[in-house]
């Protein structure tokens, strides 16, 4: 069928179905499917439908579906009912499935989620995922489709909307008419920055006509971040049309891909989706006759961190070492290959398509009067429902970690959580409820970021997370400004100077003093962000600085310099686990009588505490 005759289709037609009548199985198969086995589900239930000649039925794969810890995922969707979802499915449970509910009509309870919590496993209150509190308080626009449609399927796509969005811009819209929309809908960029999207696109489109370009960062490089790569891997069509449209509103003939090459996954669905997209005259020459044309390109990178920021991604395209420039000139002057370019992150394109099918009034309903839309999160650390969430802006912190997270596991007390990866601060308990939004999050002394949201319990030490954090940083420098090549070291070596118990008070204002002399002299903005984490847990959290230096003591008995394993006489039984598992011999003692722990062999590993089960050793 031709792109313009599947177009008209979409109009009537808006699931991903595509107007038949078969049952559809979903597996997702995202890198959190594949990792936890999904592969082998999906095969299984290949095979038991094949075995069984069910032609009616498709099984067919799909994005990541959010609760990840609950892969593999399996969503039965029969016309006319509602879908119901299975989780940690196996090869051997997909048997069952096919047999007693596929075929019987009989839903497998045990297999399926409860209501009330979110994503537990249990025999009564069937449901699917969409129906927990994990989904209750999300609005999906940049997901939209993951975990919904085929990703390496075009006609998919186009069942939901795909290329609509490109047809009306080509056809309805002027250059300038895109652009205002895009400002109207009130988008910022979501890579971090915050930048209006609008207004970007309008300064590479004011510069004089010739060779333009767009790009998008897919490198995200944060610890724990994976949003990009999950709209990469489960709707990679969404980010191809927007970039079509935004190479239309400025100008630009050509754009490119820079996406990390650790993420095969998405590389590969990328790859089929341009080639798909060729094939159906989305990109080429003349695109749905409008006389435009436009050219698409991926370029793997190397892991470097440093290559999120904008003139060193553009740096890297050009096969040079990716490091920054100082700006002005901004990239929409004089960006790759000295043309005047635009970057946009993966999410934030993946928005734009809705927004000129749908019109700006529609995304800037949502959020607040300073942060439109919606913010996609990767949510893990001390959360039970580790995954992927799309949050209104301006939902707080509370709702997020306690209603869609499902709150802190073990019993465990919230301590902090962590935006904005290494350019981030740590936000305390005391600010659970500041609303998710760019100024808010920076009065605070954090940051949106791109949005890996790690979440933080009593059992963690916040001087240990800053030297983590700053860690990262210094190894990931580029090493071209001294500030951060240097001020990022010496920041380092101070925090593991505290962490050894042998740091000093003096400490804590040197430490202050530096992180702010980095912010205000580093050429970008991963040196300017750097400190940030230090800042903020020196804010929210100096008792604890103040504990490791004057006490030598670590409260959340982390750092092992600063431990010492000791164990109870009352509480041992003479079991003989702790001596037995210790891998220097520092403890000993004979079978049923009390043992002792030879602080001089003790390294403070902490396998002793772990294999004691009367909860005879504490650690202080």
């Amino acid at each position: 069928m031709e792109s313009q005759q599947e177009l008209e289709v979409v109009k009537t037609c808006k699931c991903a179905c595509r107007g038949t009548s078969d049952t559809r199985i979903t597996v997702g198969l995202a890198t959190c499917g594949i990792a936890a086995g999904a592969r082998h589900v999906y095969d299984a239930l290949l095979d038991e439908v094949k075995k069984r000649g069910l032609d009616n039925v498709k099984v067919m794969q799909t994005g990541c579906i959010g609760v990840c810890r609950l892969e593999p995922i399996v969503e039965v969707i029969e016309p006319g009912k509602k879908k119901v979802t299975y989780v940690s499915v196996t090869p051997d449970m997909a048997a069952r499935i096919i047999e007693q509910h596929v075929v019987g009509g009989d839903i497998v309870k045990e297999f399926t989620v409860r209501l009330d919590t979110g994503g537990e496993t249990a025999d009564s209150a069937i449901t699917s995922i969409a129906d927990t509190e994990f989904y209750d308080k999300q609005r999906r626009i940049a997901l939209r489709n993951c975990g919904i449609i085929d990703p390496e399927s075009i006609e998919d796509y186009i069942a939901t909307g795909g290329y609509l969005a490109l047809k009306k811009a080509l056809t309805e819209m002027r250059p300038a008419d895109i652009i205002d929309t895009v400002k109207a809908s009130g988008l910022r960029g979501r890579g971090g920055a915050g930048f209006p999207t609008g207004a970007k696109w309008s300064f590479a489109a004011a510069e004089p006509p010739g060779q333009k370009y767009i790009c998008c960062n897919a490198d995200e490089g944060d610890p724990g971040a994976f949003m990009d790569r999950a709209v990469l891997e489960g709707d990679p069509h969404s980010v191809i049309e927007a970039m079509i449209i935004a190479g239309y509103a400025i100008g630009a003939e050509e754009g490119y891909i820079y996406v990390r090459a650790e993420y095969p996954v998405a590389v590969s669905r990328l790859k089929i989706a341009i080639k798909q997209a060729e094939e159906h005259g989305f990109i080429g020459k003349n695109i749905l006759d409008s006389g435009f044309d436009f050219k698409l390109n991926i370029r793997l990178g190397a892991g470097a961190f440093v290559c999120g920021e904008e003139t060193a991604l553009m740096t890297s395209i050009e096969g040079k070492r990716g490091e920054p420039h100082p700006r002005p000139p901004f990239p929409a002057v004089k960006g790759l290959f000295q043309r005047p370019t635009v970057l946009n992150n993966v999410e934030t394109f993946a928005n734009i398509p809705m927004i000129i099918l749908e019109g700006p009034e529609e995304f800037a309903s949502v959020g607040t009067e300073k942060s439109k839309g919606t913010k996609v999160f990767a949510l893990g650390g001390k959360i039970k429902n580790t995954g992927l969430v799309e949050i209104p802006m301006g939902t707080t912190l509370r709702t997020i970690v306690e209603d869609i997270g499902g709150g802190v596991p073990n019993g465990k007390r919230f301590k902090a959580a962590q935006t904005g990866g290494p350019s981030g601060g740590c936000i305390p308990a005391s600010h659970l409820d500041t609303p998710i939004e760019y100024e808010s999050l920076v009065a605070i002394g954090s940051m949106m970021g791109s949005g890996g949201l790690i979440i933080m319990d009593e059992d963690n030490c916040m001087v240990d997370i800053a030297k983590f954090f700053l860690e990262f940083t210094v190894d990931e420098s580029c090493g071209k400004c001294a500030p951060c090549r240097i001020g990022t070291k010496r920041l380092y070596e101070i925090l593991e100077k505290i962490t050894e118990g042998k740091g000093e008070m003096e400490d804590l204002e040197l430490l202050e003093e530096l992180a702010v002399h980095i912010k205000e002299n580093s050429l970008c903005g991963l040196g300017q962000t750097a400190p940030n984490p230090v800042l903020s847990t020196m804010r929210y959290f100096k008792d604890e600085y103040i504990a490791h230096i004057r006490d030598r003591k670590c409260p959340a008995g982390v750092c092992k310099a600063l431990l010492k394993h000791v164990i109870d006489p009352d509480k041992c039984v003479g079991c003989g686990m702790c001596a037995k598992n210790c891998p220097t011999g520092a403890i000993t003692g004979k079978l049923k009588e009390k043992h002792v722990i030879h602080t001089d062999k003790c390294i403070n590993c902490g396998v002793c505490a772990e294999k004691c089960k009367f909860g005879a050793i504490s650690k202080g």
